[in-house]
C-alpha cells in the first residue's frame, strides 16, 4: 500500500463508520473503483480499532457510568446507566449469532457492488421514511427489552454490504420513537462490541495465514481512522437536529444509482 491508498482508505472508515452511508460498502467500492490491491484483513482490523477507539473515547464518561453500573446491577442494584449498558449487550447478541451462521456466505457472494447499489438505495429510501414518520419523543433510556431485540435484529440486517450498521440502526430506532440525538447515540453504543467482534473475527483470520509486517502503514492507518472518526461523531451529533437524515439519504440515493449505470 502507498501514503495515498493509507491516508484514503483509513479516512473513508473513520468518516463512514458512524454516518448512516456504509462503511462495509465504501471499503469495498474505493479499491475497486480505483483498481487497488485488496487492502487486506490486517488493515481492516487497524482501521476499525481506529474508530473503536475514537467512539470510547468520545463516550468515556458514560461508558464508565455504565461499567460501573453494570457491574452493580450483578448485585441486584438497577439504575438507568446499568439497562443502557445491557440494552446495549443483549441488542450485539442478534448480530453475533448472524454473523457466525452467514459470513462466509456474506463474504463470497454480497460484496458486489450490484448489490451495494441496491441496499444502499432501499435502506436509504427506509431511513427517510423513518426520519419523517417517526414521532421522535424518546430517548435511549425509554427502551424496552422488545425495542432493544428490535433494534438488534435491524443490526444484523446490516452484515449485508451496502445496508449500513447505524443507518438500520438508527432507523429502527427511529421508527421505534426515539428522538434523532438518542437514535445516534445508542447507534454509537452498540458499535463498540460489534467492531471488537467484527475485529476480533478479522485478526483470527490474519493470524492464520500471516504475519504482522508494515507496522508503520498499519499504525498510521489506526491513527487517522480514530482521529476521522472522533470528529465525524462530534460533528454528527452536533448538526443532527438541524440538517436530519436527508443529506444522508440524497447521498445514498445518488451513490445507489451510479452504481446502477456503472455495473448494470
Amino acid at each position: 500500500m502507498d501514503l495515498i491508498q493509507i491516508i484514503v482508505l483509513a479516512l473513508v472508515q473513520g468518516l463512514t463508520e458512524f454516518l448512516p452511508i456504509s462503511s462495509s460498502a465504501h471499503l469495498i467500492l474505493v479499491p475497486i473503483l480505483t483498481h487497488w490491491q485488496d487492502q487486506g484483513l490486517v488493515f481492516d482490523v487497524a482501521v476499525h480499532a481506529g474508530t473503536l477507539s475514537a467512539v470510547v473515547l468520545y463516550f468515556r464518561r458514560e461508558l464508565r457510568g455504565m461499567t460501573i453500573d453494570w457491574f452493580a446491577s450483578l448485585g441486584g442494584r438497577h439504575s438507568a446507566d446499568s439497562r443502557l449498558a445491557w440494552a446495549v449487550l443483549i441488542g450485539t447478541i442478534p448480530v453475533g449469532i448472524a454473523g457466525l451462521i452467514f459470513k462466509d456466505y456474506i463474504s463470497d457472494n454480497l460484496r458486489t457492488p450490484l448489490v451495494i447499489a441496491v441496499t444502499t438505495i432501499v435502506f436509504g429510501l427506509l431511513l427517510w421514511y423513518s426520519d419523517a414518520r417517526g414521532k421522535r419523543d424518546r430517548d435511549e433510556y425509554s427502551l424496552t427489552w422488545k425495542d432493544i431485540l428490535l433494534i438488534g435484529c435491524a443490526q444484523a440486517v446490516a452484515l449485508i454490504p451496502g445496508t449500513s450498521r447505524s443507518g438500520i440502526t438508527i432507523t429502527a430506532a427511529l421508527l421505534l420513537g426515539l428522538n434523532r440525538q438518542a437514535a445516534a447515540r445508542f447507534s454509537f453504543l452498540l458499535s463498540i462490541p460489534v467492531i471488537v467482534l467484527a475485529g476480533g473475527l478479522e485478526l483470527i483470520d490474519y493470524l492464520e495465514v500471516a504475519s504482522l509486517s508494515h507496522i508503520n502503514d498499519i499504525l498510521l492507518g489506526a491513527l487517522l481512522s480514530a482521529v476521522s472518526a472522533y470528529a465525524c461523531i462530534h460533528l454528527f451529533l452536533k448538526l443532527l437536529e438541524r440538517i436530519g437524515m436527508l443529506p444522508f439519504v440524497v447521498y445514498r440515493l445518488i451513490l445507489g444509482v451510479v452504481l446502477l449505470v456503472m455495473f448494470v
